[in-house]
């Protein structure tokens, strides 16, 4: 035997490569979308998880002192919360939108400061369920 015929066995064609890759590509294009579409998700996850413990806090705080705290920092300055959560869709812990009490005209008290009773999402884009996330 040659010994060109025994290298030629080894190797692989030009097709055969161009096959593999080919293949590789429409495994990769398949599974990008899924993969964006779960991490979308588990965004929106650490999003309701992050509200809903402030919310808790918000309440404890409450309970505790009588009276909502003026700001979210409130909550770290009283040790309620270590630091802010970051707010997985806008990247940022300044983002949160504080929603104040608003008493009716009649119940307001002069020179009393009232506090936060809620907190949003600073994100105004849209969710996976159509609504945006500053109404969570």
């Amino acid at each position: 035997m040659r010994k060109a015929d025994v290298r030629s066995g080894r190797g692989f064609t030009l097709i055969e490569i161009i096959i593999v890759f080919a293949l590789i590509g429409i495994l990769v294009g398949l599974a990008l979308p899924r993969y964006q579409h779960s991490r979308h998700r588990a965004q929106e996850a650490v999003l309701r998880e992050n509200l809903y413990v402030m919310r808790k806090l918000i309440n404890e705080y409450y309970t505790d002192k009588g009276k909502y705290p003026a700001a979210l920092r409130t909550l770290v300055e009283e040790n309620y919360l270590r630091t802010l959560p970051i707010d997985p869709m806008t990247g940022s812990a300044d983002t949160w939108q504080e929603i104040k009490d608003q008493p009716s005209y009649e119940e307001m008290v002069p020179g009393v400061e009232y506090g936060i009773v809620d907190v949003h999402s600073g994100s105004q884009v849209k969710a996976l369920d159509g609504t945006t996330y500053d109404t969570w």
